[in-house]
């Protein structure tokens, strides 16, 4: 309906153009929105208003001219022309039936939108670093991430999910070297634990499996190990310089090899298990980008031969220089350190560079919002690259909290004291957590309640919404029971009888379906879905405890049940896009 009349309103554009009125270079963006009042039509539109300055006329005058043009549809019963300019539509109230063929015709393909067609863009989302399991901080970027790419494919874009592995640097360099000393325990040497390394129970397991599968192949006397080590911070030393002098330690004793044999078994079996949690949540990616690539492949070298070429590297104590505070940063950022080594944002400029190369007309990353004042920095590298920085998207999501009761749960990889976003699955399930997680706009704080995500009944929004999809099925099922059978053609025949107040609600926002969508995916607003699906299952519940389905009026009967099985239709298109569960019976 709302495409129909933005066509309409294009054709009328399009007229005023031929006749001079409008330049015919004008760019015309169409704005349609549902009044808010019925006094005031079904839709509304501000395009005399926008369209009034380049055509140097009044308002007003415009809009009687673009209304003059609107060609004769059906769809309308009157136009008016409202305040200084506002064109409103009054719709044939008969056309609202013809949602319910439409949803039947289109099924499961219902919603789906052309809009991105022909545009390619890449959602990177999670990209924790694979240094132990995920927690339920990174399940909130997991969901709102896969919604955010399924509900772009939804409206016509073509989508890369990618998970970023940060597999290089100094954290990957402290697994490694907690793996080793967890390993050396298994081999029977008794030594501290450094208070700075990965104390997870998953480091012994990953120790375990190295010994299980190489003996005591890279076991080295603990008196060698902590030789001149300095001291730890509960010794009173610098746990930072601890744990890098026996990184140093490692690698010496080890030898290239051998260090990188207990570096990939650590990284191996925590990406296996990152991808095995993801794909268990309903995520998937169709690449997954190795930082240390980058290194290997000459990027970041290339990288920063292009920023020095357009002359945004300098030379300082010893260090290699970004000027970003010229491109809108609050400071220049190091990029090459004194001793040679190429910073952790280097490699970001070299990624972002082949995010560039690979063609994306829009890169969406998604972090988490303690990363907001790296964004200046990265928008900066853009523009220093020769890039439009409109093509970069950042959009940040805040942790969730999660309570056991009034008590919050302390998250840290570090210390190992966090809960896994496969144990909040567990607990919960798939489909609440999903659900939860993408109720809120990303970026406002969320407590993961987890009593509430448990309930069984009408004050957990995805039972209440899941219970909807599963009424309607208990309806068909009560029909099959009576030996009845539903006549398509003569409930699609007879929809004009569905002139109840709550029929009448449930008509109305099952055409919203695809307005909602398609804004949600352009708004990167997958609430607005959430939404969207809770206020129609809070109209079906409504409308199925004041009526009755199978009434004898075979006619009312079938025009009942075509109606609800487009909301049935409706709750399972958007549930499917949102990877949540469509259940027959709760």
């Amino acid at each position: 309906m709302k495409h129909k009349l933005e066509y309409l309103l294009q054709q009328a554009v399009t007229a005023l153009k031929t006749q001079g009125i409008l330049d015919p270079d004008l760019g015309a963006q169409i704005v349609l929105e549902r009044a808010r009042d019925s006094q005031h039509g079904d839709f509304a539109t501000n395009l005399a208003m926008l369209l009034a300055k380049p055509a140097k006329t009044n308002p007003r005058q415009l809009a009687e001219k673009i209304v003059a043009e609107i060609p004769a549809d059906d769809l309308i019963v009157k136009v008016e022309i409202a305040g200084p300019g506002f064109i409103n539509f009054f719709i044939n109230p008969d056309s609202q039936f013809q949602i319910v063929k439409q949803i039947h015709d289109a099924g499961s393909e219902f919603g789906l939108s052309s809009i991105g067609a022909g545009k390619k863009v890449q959602v990177e989302f999670v990209s924790a670093n694979p240094t132990g399991p995920l927690h339920v901080g990174h399940g909130r970027g997991a969901a709102y991430g896969s919604a955010v790419a399924d509900l772009l494919q939804a409206a016509g874009f073509e989508v890369e999910r990618e998970y970023y592995v940060n597999d290089a640097g100094r954290q990957m360099d402290i697994l490694a070297t907690s793996v080793w000393l967890r390993y050396l325990e298994v081999c029977g040497e008794v030594l501290p634990f450094p208070s700075n390394g990965y104390r997870g129970e998953y480091v012994r397991e990953i120790a375990f499996n190295l010994h299980k599968k190489s003996g005591n192949d890279y076991r080295r006397p603990v008196e060698l190990v902590l030789e001149d080590i300095p001291a730890d911070e509960h010794q009173g030393g610098d746990k930072e310089k601890h744990i890098d002098a026996l990184i140093e330690r490692a690698k010496t004793l080890l030898g290239p090899a051998q260090y990188q044999d207990v570096f990939q078994a650590g990284l191996n079996e925590i990406l296996a298990d990152i991808k095995d949690d993801l794909r268990e949540f309903g995520v998937s990616y169709q690449h997954w980008f190795s930082e240390r690539l980058l290194m290997e492949d000459g990027s970041i070298r290339q990288a920063l031969q292009r920023l020095d070429a357009a002359g945004y590297l300098y030379e300082k104590d010893g260090a290699t220089w970004f000027a970003s505070n010229r491109l809108g940063d609050e400071k220049d950022r190091v990029v090459v350190r004194d001793n040679g080594q190429s910073t952790y944002f280097a490699s970001d400029i070299a990624y972002h560079m082949n995010k560039l190369d690979r063609g994306f007309d829009q890169i969406v990353n998604i972090w988490g919002a303690d990363h907001h004042g790296y964004i200046p920095r990265v928008k900066a590298a853009m523009r220093a690259l020769g890039a439009d920085e409109s093509r970069l998207k950042v959009l940040l999501v805040q942790f969730a909290v999660l309570y056991r009761g009034s008590e919050k749960v302390q998250m840290s990889t570090r210390s190992g004291e966090f809960v896994t976003l496969r144990q909040l699955r567990n607990e919960v399930g798939r489909d609440a957590c999903r659900f939860f997680y993408v109720m809120r706009k990303s970026e406002q704080h969320m407590d993961f309640d987890l009593k509430l995500a448990t309930s069984r009944s009408n004050e957990n929004p995805v039972y209440y919404v899941q219970y909807a999809h599963a009424r309607v099925c208990s309806v068909l099922r009560q029909l099959d029971e009576k030996g009845r059978e539903r006549n398509l053609h003569l409930g699609m025949e007879h929809l004009h009888l569905l002139t109840a107040e709550q029929e009448t609600a449930l008509l109305t926002t099952l055409s919203k379906y695809p307005e909602v969508l398609e804004k949600a995916a352009l708004q990167y607003e997958p609430h607005q879905l959430i939404q969207y699906l809770r206020e129609l299952a809070n109209q079906f519940h409504s409308y199925y405890n004041a009526h009755q389905f199978l009434v004898d009026d075979e006619k009312l009967c079938n025009a009942r049940l075509n109606l609800i099985c487009a909301v049935k239709q409706v709750l399972a298109n958007a549930l499917n896009l949102l990877k949540i569960h469509t259940p027959e019976s709760m």
